[in-house]
């Protein structure tokens, strides 16, 4: 048996917890507000709080804060994070192929 690279592992686990894949997705057209986000993702506050933040600490997300006022704060992909473009974009070209209508799930977390 064929043990699996410690790094191949290591990007699973970053890009395959729940929700990972369609915040990247979402910042793929350009940086985003949280509220833009929040209202475009089927998820919570919290829980996309928890998401950006663990994306930041991976140097994947950065979180650009604006001295205007009000304060504007807003996320975009790292050149790590932008890396992953042609990764995401082959994800949806097999969803497209190979996922059909009846297994999409519409939640909210």
């Amino acid at each position: 048996m064929t043990e699996l690279c410690p790094r191949f592992e290591g990007a699973m686990e970053i890009i395959s917890k729940r929700w990972v894949g369609l915040i990247l997705f979402e910042l793929l057209n350009g940086a985003k507000r949280f509220s833009e986000m929040e209202t475009d993702l089927p998820i919570s506050g919290r829980l996309l709080s928890d998401r950006l933040k663990m994306l930041e600490k991976e140097s994947i997300v950065e979180r650009n804060v604006y001295s205007e006022f009000p304060v504007r704060i807003e996320y975009s992909l790292s050149e790590k994070g932008k890396a992953l473009k042609p990764v995401i974009q082959e994800i949806q070209n097999w969803a497209n192929d190979w996922v059909p209508p009846e297994n999409i799930k519409e939640n909210k977390a």
